[in-house]
């Protein structure tokens, strides 16, 4: 028995429950869908279901299983969190870490930080299993439902079969008690890699496969390594090609080990075979339980599109990335944040059913950045050929001397949220200011005299004046927009928003990115930008 076959489930979040559904003598037809039970389907009924919408999410299991799987956060991700009413409890179990560093044999490269500023509420990443960032959202999702909200999961819920139509899903569904059917205006399938959904489609899923295995090892110990991101290319304990090293809660640590491509996957995961490596990297002198135990192959892979009609793909089933860099769970998280505030305004009719072709849009440019970055750091971690190691090997020697050649050394790209450059829902850019603020940009947090920028934004649209005077609500386009005047502003706020301008006014969307910046208040101008926002002017493909 190997280690994964232990544990098959750490919480039972929502066990099966018999359904009105399954005595119904038609099928029901319900608003909104989700398929899959992970991070990316939880936020997306989550964040639908903060919105007023009833939503019904489908688990083939009961709760999660058990293995941290994606552990790395980032900021974006906890800043997203936070505005789903989940980011306090993530912060208060997770491990804060900001600081790397990359090592070549047994000798230290270099060190980096990955936040050297001070004045955000959320830290650069933490590491927190994927087991309880799961477990967190659905605590959320319980306190959102005791607030109103109308979100259900079914557990042990497996789709077998669908059948989409122009207005409505056919969904066939199987249970430990039987069969049935329901309807679905929208479907959103987030079921993962392997995505049951996609196949039932007939859809691509296209891209790369590298010839590399890495197996993952959760070890429990209590060790004094620093609560940073180890890297080792060639390490001197010869346990894999490259090894990872992560600090975890409850003494838990991730090592990975790069084991290659021509491998018996199931003498891997032998546990006295996972032990030969974890006790050559530890020297065999510390204490330790082995948790959990898996082996990924890199891949690099995503559909040609994500909106087929009213079925919609998100998270893993839309698109897939080799885990270094942190760039999977992170920026699956992103797509229901785009996806749930353009398919809210299409349910209520505040915007054309075509806003959703955005999400196809700008998620599909957030793929493929995340996929040329993680090609990237796949190719640098394992070159195929004798020059490209040599050149790889030449930059590691130079990077240990040289401040110029770090920027080279790629142990994985870390996630950023992605910058929609140039697309279309995006307004103008009528004033001089920082760059990091620009529209197609989020919205960069900063703090205040009374707490942090994102905290002050709700779930609609929000017009913010900086240095000057903005109503506090209106009614543009048929929806209630927010204002916010900021006149105490921190250092921080004026570097990240203001520079060198007196003043400035900035229209941000619903998930928190910039649509327009200007130097004055103007609604006409504002409401431009929002029809284009919400795809009026036929500016959406």
């Amino acid at each position: 028995m190997t280690m994964q076959d232990r544990y098959p489930i750490a919480f039972q979040l929502y066990p099966y429950q018999r359904s009105a559904d399954q005595d119904a003598k038609a099928p029901v037809t319900h608003p909104v869908v989700v398929v899959g039970g992970g991070p990316i389907g939880l936020a997306t009924a989550l964040d639908l279901g903060l919105k007023g919408h009833p939503v019904l999410a489908l688990d083939d299991h009961e709760g999660v299983g058990q293995g941290s799987r994606a552990i790395c956060f980032v900021r974006r991700t906890l800043e997203i969190a936070h505005r789903l009413g989940a980011g306090a409890e993530m912060l208060a179990k997770g491990i804060v870490w900001q600081k790397g560093r990359v090592f070549h044999d047994s000798d230290e490269i270099f060190e980096f930080d990955l936040l050297p500023e001070d004045g955000h509420r959320c830290p650069a990443f933490i590491n927190l299993s994927q087991i309880h960032f799961k477990k967190f959202l659905v605590e959320a999702i319980e306190r959102a439902n005791a607030d109103c909200a109308k979100i259900e999961i079914r557990g042990k819920n497996r789709v077998d079969a669908i059948d989409p139509g122009k207005d409505e899903t056919v969904v066939d569904i199987s249970t430990p008690d039987g069969s049935y059917q329901i309807k679905a205006n929208w479907l959103i399938a987030c079921d993962g890699a392997r995505s049951p959904i996609r196949d039932m489609m007939g859809l691509g899923f296209d891209g790369r496969v590298f010839e590399d295995n890495f197996l993952m090892a959760d070890v429990k110990m209590t060790a004094d390594f620093l609560t940073e991101r180890w890297f080792w290319f060639e390490p001197w304990f010869k346990s894999g090609s490259s090894a990872l090293l992560h600090k975890q809660p409850d003494d838990i640590w991730r090592i990975d080990f790069q084991l290659g491509w021509d491998i018996d996957r199931e003498k891997e995961l032998k546990e006295e075979n996972v032990r030969n490596r974890v006790d050559q990297m530890l020297g065999g002198k510390v204490e330790y339980e082995l948790d959990w135990c898996s082996i990924y192959t890199f891949q690099c892979r995503r559909m040609e599109k994500f909106c087929h009609g009213r079925v919609l793909f998100a998270g893993d089933s839309a698109h897939q990335v080799s885990p270094f860099g942190a760039r999977g769970a992170n920026s699956g998280i992103q797509d229901p944040e785009n996806l749930a505030w353009k398919l809210d305004l299409a349910l209520r009719g505040h915007a054309p059913e075509t806003l959703l072709h955005s999400y196809d849009e700008e998620r599909l440019a957030a793929a493929d950045e995340n996929i040329l970055n993680s090609t990237r750091s796949t190719d640098f971690l394992t070159p195929k050929f004798e020059a490209s190691k040599k050149l790889r090997d030449a930059v590691l020697t130079l990077a240990a001397r040289h401040r110029f050649a770090r920027p080279l050394v790629n142990s994985g790209r870390l996630s950023v949220p992605c910058v929609y450059d140039s697309l279309s829902g995006f307004g103008p850019d009528a004033i001089v200011t920082p760059k990091r603020t620009r529209p197609d940009a989020p919205a960069t947090d900063a703090p205040l005299a009374d707490g942090y920028l994102l905290d002050k934004l709700g779930g609609g649209f929000t017009v913010i004046g900086f240095g000057t005077s903005i109503p506090s609500a209106q009614n543009i386009e048929g929806l209630h927009v927010a204002g916010l005047t900021i006149d105490e502003i921190s250092p921080e706020t004026r570097e990240r928003y203001l520079g060198d301008e007196a003043s400035a006014v900035y229209l941000i969307r619903p998930d928190q990115y910039v649509v327009a910046r200007w130097a004055e208040y103007d609604k006409g101008k504002i409401a431009s930008a929002i029809r284009q926002a919400i795809g009026k002017d036929n500016k959406c493909p």
